[in-house]
């Protein structure tokens, strides 16, 4: 977000649904496909508590904020490496451990990773009288590697239940949690200790959170010029060939139409509507599960789900579904509320392909 606001790029402005997460509620769980802008979100919000006001001129947060409170944020990004062994592990837990502890100090009898880390959010809340902010991007990053390995799953499991568990137990230190993953996986304390920890990954009101919606297209009036003109085709006509190409998804029941920006920036880079994301997109665990689970991807199109089968914890992912939809292979195209049954189906042209 920084880099993107300092050095002049484009930015779609999500600032007044930021603004709206921060006031309304303190622990949240986001849930969106690889290559969808969570970790943007996460970088936003990393600044918006850190009152670095001057990134946000121009934005809706100027004029929504009054007060730009500066409190000590705790940002860990599990994306960072491939997790093979337990190591992997603790070595980035580690790396952010001793960040912090270079800001907050540490104590000679803080041995493990969590009690660090429950050191750190002590100390940081004293020493700076505000309360901490702690943002975990891709949380789930070594259990979708370790998918395939149930005996190196539980071992990285265990460990991340413990790390996770001073949040609970310190809430009075907390001002803000924001976790982002794929899959909301069981016996993580995260999510059974943490039990006012809201999944916004299905509110309408947040459907628009990342991505970009058909009126934000719009704004992007000049890219979609030279799309067309690189394409020998007419405004209207680039406009509909992105829309079958990168639109179509919709993460809640009335969700607004939401394209693939991944795909979107690079169609408007290269000039040409290739399929950008399955490349960068794909999750290795899935492919491993559609080969376990001997599933025909042809039944997809207008496959139905349940509610509970989006939101059911998991221990080991094994039915595809719901990780196809998690993942952006499969969208929400109707919901029937008698049955609570949603239709799924491809969101468009790119992902079928």
């Amino acid at each position: 977000f920084e880099k993107i606001r300092k050095d002049g790029y484009f930015y779609i402005d999500k600032t007044a649904l930021i603004y709206k997460l921060v006031k309304t509620g303190s622990y949240y769980f986001l849930s969106r496909p690889r290559r969808f802008g969570k970790s943007l979100l996460v970088s936003t919000l990393d600044a918006y508590f850190r009152g670095k006001k001057e990134l946000f001129q121009g934005l809706a947060m100027e004029r929504l904020e009054k007060e730009w409170n500066v409190y000590p944020v705790l940002h860990l990004d599990f994306s960072m490496t491939k997790y093979t062994a337990l190591s992997d592990l603790l070595g980035q837990l580690n790396l952010n451990l001793y960040d912090w502890e270079k800001l907050y100090g540490k104590e000679e009898v803080e041995g493990t990773p969590a009690e660090r880390f429950r050191g750190v959010i002590r100390r940081a809340y004293e020493q700076t009288g505000k309360p901490v902010v702690v943002l975990i991007d891709e949380y789930d990053a070594p259990l979708l590697d370790s998918n395939h390995l149930p005996e190196l799953q539980n071992e990285l499991r265990e460990e991340m239940r413990k790390f996770f568990s001073p949040l609970k137990a310190q809430g009075e230190y907390l001002r803000f949690l924001f976790l982002t993953g794929i899959s909301k996986f069981s016996q993580m304390s995260i999510f059974s200790e943490l039990n006012n920890l809201q999944n916004i990954s299905m509110w309408d009101e947040y459907s628009a959170i990342c991505g970009i919606t058909e009126q934000e297209v719009h704004t992007l009036q000049i890219d979609i010029e030279q799309m067309a003109q690189a394409n020998n085709e007419t405004y209207e006509e680039a406009c509909t060939h992105l829309k079958q190409q990168y639109d179509g998804y919709h993460f809640s029941e009335n969700s607004e139409d939401i394209y693939n920006p991944f795909s979107l920036f690079n169609a408007f880079a290269q000039k040409k509507y290739s399929n950008f994301w399955f490349s960068t997109g794909t999750p290795t665990f899935l492919i491993n599960i559609l080969q376990q689970s001997n599933f025909d991807i042809r039944e997809l199109d207008g496959a139905t789900a349940t509610a509970e089968q989006f939101d059911a914890p998991t221990s080991v992912i094994t039915d595809p579904l719901p990780v196809l939809y998690q993942s952006g292979y499969l969208t929400i195209k109707g919901y029937d509320p008698e049955f609570q049954l949603y239709t799924l189906a491809y969101p468009n042209k790119e992902v079928r392909k």
